[in-house]
């Protein structure tokens, strides 16, 4: 029998790790999680979308690429959900007790996104998770534990935000949120040295970004600049913002942080003015998106830092109420996220056809289960391909694998290429191979009669012949290798050969 919450919390997070650790290697890895591998695989201050420490996390959890495999590249994500889970229960526990800690780990736990997309899949915000998550706790420590005049607190605290920003740039929100609390509540202390040494130590850890980004013409900003620039409402992104905040947050979970948004003024708060200081971590943010999303195509993970106050409020509000409604919309909250993972398990390897195109020349087009499904084995076919091509000399030695989008390139590279050792270049526009364009400058260029092979699976449509019909002498007819899922065909590879290069392409990054 647990007796303390502490031990009810333990076992919660034993228990979704576990869950997580059985299912991982049976999804193969999706689009965003193999472009991640890249970020890996080129250690840099920066990268083209984001900055460098989700490849330093892979790095880790695969022991540096020495065991690469489903689990390894996710165990990131679940150790940093298990460890940012523990740092809700503390920090609720902080503001309140370790009951409505409890209840706070719980609806972190079933939010999908907390719980399940940052906290499953390796992703930038799996590592930011961990950071946000341990500088709430480390504020409210200094905010309602009488650490105010520790300065080791608020060393700590810059590195935090530090590290969280250096996972994506939204983490300097922290420092917004919590300078906003201080402005209205304590203003002296914004002024204080060990809030201005902090606030440094942040800036400091922000050097390699700005250092990055001098010596590439701040591309980062450019990029994304590009994205929330728009100048008409579109209602569309506005209403696609909302509906995907309340699928990703778990509908019952947010159904409960919305009830302990509207009954804040009827919970009585232990610790003076923490209710304000929850709502300044969180309200502003969302806001944020929100009116960016009034003008721009966004998506709702975006904005997913900015609930984990609100479960901590509502975490407050579920033991201060003591009703039995919200003990049924947790329960029903967690039977959704694991029927979500299930659902996800089942269809992904029997679904006997896609959820997208049925037409040939773009099938599974926009089928989500086609990412996490069919790369290993088109891969185990490519190969036994690419090996009988050179034993009957069908092929120049050591031919590249050329692609001209970001993704499948990921997929090609972490699945093809690293398993059949043929070096994978990218060959198009910036905006469209991202990374790669770094990694060709790490890898042999393509040479003059060179031969390469170009993979085109049919839910990403791709016109090889007016992408490369410029730089090859001839590109034979495809190889088309099917993907079967239930004895039913969900996606052909087309495998090009291309022979003779006769045109170098140019860098995109000179």
């Amino acid at each position: 029998m647990l007796k303390t919450y502490s031990q009810k919390v333990y076992l919660l997070i034993l228990f979704a790790a576990c869950a997580k650790i059985i299912a991982a290697p049976f999804l193969e890895l999706g689009n965003d999680e193999v472009y991640y591998w890249t970020y890996a695989l080129q250690l840099d201050f920066n990268h083209f979308d984001h900055p460098p420490l989700v490849g330093f996390l892979i790095r880790a959890t695969t022991l540096n690429m020495h065991l690469v495999s489903e689990l390894s590249m996710r165990l990131g994500a679940i150790i940093t959900a298990s460890v940012g889970c523990y740092f809700i229960f503390k920090t609720t526990a902080v503001l309140s007790n370790e009951r409505a800690g409890f209840y706070a780990a719980m609806l972190y736990q079933a939010g999908v996104y907390t719980g399940f997309i940052a906290g499953f899949f390796i992703l930038p915000d799996s590592a930011q998770l961990l950071f946000w998550t341990a500088s709430l706790y480390v504020m409210s420590l200094l905010l309602f534990a009488n650490k105010e005049k520790k300065i080791g607190y608020w060393i700590l605290l810059g590195l935090l935000i530090g590290l969280a920003t250096l996972s994506k740039v939204h983490g300097l929100f922290l420092w917004a949120g919590f300078g906003a609390y201080l402005l209205f509540t304590n203003p002296k202390q914004l002024f204080s040295g060990s809030f201005i040494l902090a606030v440094s130590i942040t800036l400091v850890c922000l050097a390699p970004i700005l250092y990055w980004n001098v010596v590439y013409d701040f591309i980062t900003y450019r990029f994304h600049s590009e994205r929330v620039t728009h100048t008409g409402i579109d209602a569309a992104s506005f209403t696609s913002e909302l509906i995907g905040e309340v699928l990703y947050q778990n509908p019952f979970v947010y159904i409960l942080m919305a009830a302990a948004v509207v009954a804040i003024k009827k919970i009585s708060f232990q610790q003076k003015n923490s209710g304000r200081w929850l709502l300044w971590m969180s309200v502003p943010l969302i806001l944020i998106f929100w009116m960016v999303a009034l003008f721009n195509p966004t998506l709702p993970h975006w904005s997913g830092p900015a609930f984990i106050p609100l479960m901590m409020l509502a975490g407050i509000y579920m033991d201060q109420k003591k009703l039995s409604w919200p003990i049924y919309l947790v329960r029903a909250a967690f039977a959704l996220v694991f029927s979500i993972l299930l659902f996800l398990l089942i269809v992904v390897q029997k679904y006997p056809g896609n959820f997208g195109s049925q037409q040939q020349n773009n099938l599974g087009e926009y089928c989500p289960t086609l990412d996490l499904s069919g790369w290993k084995d088109f891969s185990a076919a490519f190969k036994i391909m690419a090996a009988q091509d050179q034993s009957n000399h069908v092929m120049g030695k050591a031919p590249s694998i050329i692609v001209g989008k970001w993704f499948p390139a990921g997929h090609l590279e972490f699945y093809t290429a690293r398993t059949t050792g043929l070096p994978l270049v990218g060959m198009g526009p910036l905006q469209d191979i991202h990374k790669f364009a770094w990694l060709n400058e790490l890898r042999p260029a393509l040479k003059l009669g060179a031969d390469a092979y170009c993979i085109v699976p049919s839910n990403v449509p791709f016109n090889i012949t007016e992408a490369y019909g410029q730089y090859f002498k001839l590109i034979d007819a495809p190889v088309v290798i099917d993907q079967i899922r239930s004895g039913v065909v969900v996606r052909h590879f087309a495998v090009y050969r291309m022979h003779d290069c006769v045109k170098l392409p140019t860098s995109v990054l000179k």
